[in-house]
């Protein structure tokens, strides 16, 4: 029997995992949520990019959707600049007995260690009264930084350091808030953007390097971080806005996570809005973008992971790529007893039902 989904938001990830809801036999659409009023009523293939009728009309009432009792809630919402708003939805959710599978807010990958506990308790209560599980995931921080290492460093007899890297042009990618407001592309040097005041770095990919380390079986001393940032010779335009001359167009940061006084596990990542800036940083292993994984230890390994698709660049792959993870953990997270569950909880996912094995004619 199909498994009854409701769908919440329709952006950049939420318009992709939508098409696969209303696509994959597993799952039946049972209702969709927006923010948007100018989206209300229109039919969920419409928003998904689709050519065909669902019946499932959009609707701005998560209330009256949620009283549809749906199996599992797919919740894509923007978390970055609202969380809060987001975790008071997704505590709704739980209660009303809706399991959730959802690409934000990023802390909910693994928040223990980054939220105090008055804010992961209510989550916890909700799975509890509700009887339901909630699973977190995405890219980076997502499956990059916790499937990818631990499935290649269980063919290691050692392991002394992960780098999990993503390298990336960005120029292509239109998620204005993400990019202006989070990120502080576009900005002068001497204006600090969220992203980079102190601690946020370490919190947003906290949850990854804290997660690795659970799984390594051991714990984080410290996590640092470090960023640099580098100016527009020009003005020039991408997907989300204008870039004028002097305004960030290129950026590297780390965080690392410290034990035993050594750098054991780090995220890289280099983001440029144009291919030429700081040759010295990073590249790619294709272009456009890829991700990294390097491990030292015995054997050690550089594996590079280049994400593409038929319907998009390589940004429009890696976004595909979160949605695609959190969306075939579905049957995992309805089957998951109530918490808030991780991939060190659930069982690991080899796409049973996504393998095509009638290929078309």
């Amino acid at each position: 029997m199909a498994i009854r989904v409701l769908h919440v938001a329709t952006g950049n990830v939420g318009r992709i995992a939508l098409s696969q809801l209303i696509e994959d036999p597993r799952f039946e659409l049972a209702g969709l949520v927006v923010s948007d009023p100018a989206k209300a009523g229109r039919d969920a293939s419409d928003l998904a990019g689709l050519d065909l009728v669902t019946g499932v009309a959009a609707t701005a009432d998560l209330d009256a959707a949620l009283a549809l009792r749906p199996d599992c809630t797919v919740y894509c919402a923007l978390g970055e600049t609202r969380l809060f708003e987001a975790l008071a939805d997704i505590e709704k959710i739980l209660a009303s007995g809706s399991n959730v599978a959802a690409s934000s807010p990023v802390p909910l990958i693994y928040p223990w260690g980054l939220l105090p506990d008055r804010m992961i308790d209510p989550i916890e209560k909700a799975c509890e009264a509700g009887g339901t599980s909630l699973f977190a995931s995405g890219v980076d921080p997502g499956w990059v930084n916790d499937l990818l290492p631990f499935a290649i460093a269980s063919t290691c007899q050692r392991v002394e350091r992960v780098r999990c890297s993503e390298i990336a042009d960005y120029a292509t990618y239109d998620g204005g808030p993400v990019m202006f407001d989070f990120m502080g592309f576009g900005r002068p040097l001497d204006e600090l953007p969220r992203m980079f005041k102190p601690g946020i770095l370490a919190a947003s990919w906290g949850v990854s390097l804290r997660m690795m380390a659970r799984g390594f079986g051991f714990e984080l001393d410290d996590i640092t971080e470090s960023y640099e940032r580098e100016p527009a010779p020009e003005a020039f335009d991408v997907a989300a806005g204008h870039i004028p001359a002097g305004g960030v167009a290129a950026m590297r940061f780390q965080i690392t996570g410290v034990a035993g006084g050594k750098d054991v596990l780090v995220i890289d990542h280099t983001t440029r809005l144009r291919d030429d800036l700081r040759p010295d940083w990073p590249r790619p292993a294709q272009d456009g973008g890829s991700y990294r994984l390097e491990i030292t230890g015995e054997p050690s390994y550089r594996v590079d992971v280049c994400p593409t698709s038929a319907k998009g660049d390589h940004n429009y792959a890696a976004i595909a790529a979160g949605a695609g993870r959190i969306v075939n953990a579905i049957p995992d997270v309805v089957a998951a007893p109530p918490g808030l569950r991780t991939p060190l909880d659930l069982p690991f996912n080899t796409a049973k039902g996504v393998f095509a094995t009638t290929l078309p004619r």
